[in-house]
């Protein structure tokens, strides 16, 4: 009778545990799931809730991109980043100008999310090689002077094989694109995934 309990309470622990694991999603799904979703490009300032806040569903930049597929895993990078800058604030760029934080702007500003994955320990080297990005890790790019960029590394290849595809919005909405090596690579991150 003790190993019928017994067997029965192991295969209940397993059977929770096995669909736990299927139903839990990953960066790099949530991120493909995103460009499921018509979004214009739109850089303009808005005044958002906190925390869970968001620009409008159908409007958004590249940040926008990573800051939602986060938020589909339950987490909060608004919250995060907002949380980090009001106690660090000397540790983050200083390019805007501003004497302290910015609860609707900070995490959507890509050299801020560049600071806070590296504070968190989640910086990775930057590489030429393409194996060495893998799917739900963060890409940020130079495009020249002083505009950044900010993608997500998905689970799908470039039509030849050799690279995994980036989930970003660098204007034409959230798309799927082959362009890991377009623009110099600045920050490669793996966050919590």
């Amino acid at each position: 009778m003790k190993k019928l309990l017994l067997i029965t309470l192991f295969l209940s622990f397993k059977l929770c545990f096995s669909q736990t694991t299927v139903e839990k999603n990953n960066l790099s799904d949530c991120a493909l799931e995103l460009t499921k979703q018509k979004v214009t490009y739109d850089p303009s300032y808005f005044s958002i809730d906190y925390p869970n806040g968001d620009v409008p569903s159908d409007k958004g930049v590249c940040t926008d991109v990573v800051i939602r597929a986060y938020r589909k895993i339950g987490i909060d990078l608004q919250k995060e980043v907002h949380e980090d800058m009001k106690v660090n604030f000397s540790s983050y760029p200083k390019i805007w100008g501003l004497k302290s934080t910015d609860k609707n702007i900070d995490h959507r500003r890509v050299p801020n999310l560049m600071t806070f994955f590296k504070r968190k320990g989640a910086e990775k080297s930057i590489s030429e090689k393409a194996i060495d990005y893998k799917p739900g890790d963060i890409v940020c790019w130079s495009l020249g002077g002083a505009k950044t960029h900010i993608g997500i590394v998905v689970d799908k290849k470039s039509k030849d094989g050799k690279r995994n595809l980036i989930v970003h919005n660098i204007g034409d909405g959230q798309v799927l694109e082959d362009c890991l090596f377009d623009y110099k690579i600045i920050g490669h991150y793996r966050y919590k995934i």
